[in-house]
C-alpha cells in the first residue's frame, strides 16, 4: 500500500506545482512533456517489469524499479531548467512502470482468491485517498515550501515502503538459468512507445500520427512472430487464449478509455463553462475518488456470493448510468448533478476494475502472475490514453479552427476570460458548451462498449471456487 500510494499520489500533486515550476524554471510550451514523457516511460516497462518479476522474483524487480523511481524523484526536484525537468522525469517513469503492477502482483502472491476480493477496497481505498489529499498536499507545499518538495515527499515512503517488503515479505525464488528474451523486450518497447506518443500527441502531430500508429502495428506483429519462437517470450501468447485473462485486459481497456469523458473534461466544463473555481471542479473528481473504494470493498464481498461476471456486468451497468446522465444534467448546468453523475461513474469503475484484477490473478499461474497483472494495468493506461485521445479529437472537430487561440484555454484562464466582452464570452461559451456535450455523449458510447464486453467474462466463477483454467505458459 505504500508502495502504490507512492504512485498514486504522484499523478496528482505535480499538477498543483505545474504554475509554480513554470515560472521558476520557464519552458511553457514544454510543460506538456513533463507529464507525457513520464507516462510514456512507465507505460513502456510496465508489461516488461511484469516479465520479469515472473523470472527473477517479485522483491529485486520492485526495489530496482523504485529505486530508479526515487533517483529520479530527487533529481527532479534539483532541476535546473525545465529540459532537465523532463528528462529527470522520464527517469522516474521507467522506474515507476515496476511500482504498480509489481505491488498488485505481490498481494495476489500472499492472499487467496477469496482473500484477495476481501482486502480489494483496502487497495483501491490508496488511490481515493491519493486523489483527495494529493491536491491538496501540492497545493500547501507550493504555497508554504518550495515546488521541488512534491518530489522529494516521495522518497521517505520509497524508503519506507522498500524496508517492509525486505523485512515481511519473505519469497522462494526457483533458482535456474534463463534465457531473457531481449528482441522482444526491445520490440515491445518501439511498439508501445509508438503507439502512446501516437495517442498522447494526437493533437500535435497531425497526421504522423497514423505513421506511428502503423510503426507501432509492425511492431507488435513481429513481437508477437518474435514470441512464437522465443524460450522465455516477454510476451507469452498462451496467456491470452484463457478467456478469463482475454476478457480482463479488453475490459480494463474499455473502462480505462470511458473513464475519462469524466476525469478528464468534467473538471474542463465545470471551471470553464460554468465559470465555477478550481475546488468546485475538484470535487466532482473527490467523490469519484470515494466512491471507487466503497464500490471495490462492497465488490469484493459480492463476488463471493455471486461471481465474477455478476459483477463486471453490475460495475458496467453502473458506469453506464452515470455516464448518460452526466451530459443530461449538465444541460441545467447543476453542479450537484455532476458530482452525483460522478460519484455513480466511480462506484461502476471501482467494481469492474477490482473485480477484473481478481479474476485476472486467479486465472494465471503462479509463474505468470507478474505478466498477467501488469498486462490488466496496462491495458488499463492505453484506454485511459486511447479514451484521451478520441474525446479529446471530437472536441476539437466539433470546435474548429473558427478561433482564435485554444477557446477551452481562453475560458479556463481568469485573465483571459476577464478580456473577453459580454457577447464574447458568450458566444465562446456556447461553442465551448456545445462540445463538450458531444465528448460526454461520446464518453456514454465508450461505457457501452466496456459493459457490452462484460458479458465476455465466463459464467459461474467467483474467488476461491471455480477459479477457471490455468492460463498455459
Amino acid at each position: 500500500m505504500l508502495a502504490m500510494f507512492m504512485a498514486a499520489i504522484e499523478s496528482t500533486i505535480v499538477a498543483t506545482a505545474i504554475p509554480s515550476i513554470v515560472a521558476d524554471l520557464g519552458g511553457f510550451s514544454l510543460f506538456g512533456w513533463v507529464f507525457g514523457v513520464y507516462l510514456l516511460a512507465q507505460a513502456v516497462t510496465i508489461p516488461i517489469y511484469g516479465r520479469l518479476a515472473d523470472l527473477y522474483g517479485r522483491k529485486r524487480v520492485l526495489f530496482f524499479g523504485t529505486g530508479v523511481f526515487l533517483v529520479g524523484s530527487t533529481l527532479c526536484g534539483f532541476a535546473p531548467s525545465m529540459l532537465a525537468l523532463i528528462l529527470f522525469r522520464a527517469l522516474q517513469g521507467l522506474g515507476a512502470g515496476a511500482i504498480l503492477p509489481i505491488a498488485s502482483t505481490i498481494i495476489g502472491d500472499i492472499y487467496s482468491p477469496a482473500e484477495r476480493a476481501k482486502i480489494q477496497g483496502w487497495l483501491s481505498s490508496v488511490w481515493g485517498f491519493a486523489g483527495v489529499v494529493g491536491p491538496l498536499l501540492g497545493a500547501f507545499i507550493v504555497s508554504q515550501l518550495h515546488w521541488s518538495m512534491i518530489f522529494w515527499i516521495n522518497v521517505p515512503v520509497g524508503v519506507g515502503a522498500i524496508a517492509a517488503l525486505a523485512v515481511f515479505f519473505p519469497e522462494t525464488i526457483q533458482r535456474r538459468p534463463h534465457r531473457i528474451d531481449y528482441l522482444g523486450a526491445l520490440l515491445m518497447m518501439l511498439s508501445v512507445g509508438a503507439l502512446m506518443t501516437a495517442l498522447l500527441q494526437a493533437k500535435v502531430l497531425g497526421w504522423w500520427t497514423l505513421a506511428l500508429l502503423a510503426a507501432a502495428g509492425v511492431g507488435f506483429a513481429a513481437l508477437i512472430a518474435q514470441a512464437r519462437v522465443a524460450a522465455e517470450p516477454v510476451l507469452p501468447l498462451g496467456l491470452w487464449r484463457n478467456p478469463m485473462i482475454l476478457a480482463g485486459n479488453l475490459g480494463s481497456l474499455a473502462i480505462g478509455a470511458a473513464m475519462m469523458g469524466c476525469s478528464a473534461f468534467l473538471p474542463v466544463y465545470i471551471q470553464g463553462v460554468m465559470g465555477l473555481p478550481v475546488l468546485a471542479g475538484g470535487s466532482a473528481l473527490a467523490l469519484l475518488s470515494i466512491t471507487w473504494p466503497i464500490a471495490s470493498t462492497l465488490g469484493g464481498r459480492l463476488m463471493m456470493v455471486t461471481s465474477y461476471r455478476f459483477n463486471i456486468v453490475l460495475g458496467g451497468a453502473i458506469l453506464l448510468l452515470g455516464s448518460v446522465l452526466l451530459p443530461l444534467v449538465l444541460r441545467g448546468n447543476s453542479l450537484l448533478g455532476a458530482d452525483v453523475a460522478a460519484a455513480i461513474i466511480g462506484a461502476g469503475l471501482g467494481l469492474c476494475s477490482s473485480t477484473y484484477m481478481v479474476s485476472v490473478q486467479s486465472a494465471a499461474a503462479q509463474h505468470q502472475r507478474g505478466i498477467a497483472t501488469a498486462s490488466t494495468v496496462f491495458a488499463r493506461m492505453v484506454g485511459s490514453a486511447l479514451g484521451t485521445s478520441i474525446l479529446g479529437a471530437v472536441l476539437n472537430l466539433r470546435l474548429g479552427d473558427g478561433y482564435a487561440g485554444d477557446p477551452v484555454q481562453t475560458l479556463m484562464d481568469p485573465v483571459a476570460r476577464a478580456g473577453l466582452t459580454s457577447p464574447q464570452l458568450a458566444a465562446l461559451t456556447e461553442a465551448v458548451d456545445g462540445g463538450l456535450h458531444l465528448v460526454f455523449w461520446a464518453g456514454a458510447v465508450l461505457a457501452v462498449i466496456a459493459f457490452a464486453l462484460a458479458f465476455l467474462t465466463p459464467r459461474g466463477i467467483r474467488p476461491g471456487r471455480g477459479d477457471g483454467p490455468r492460463a498455459k505458459a
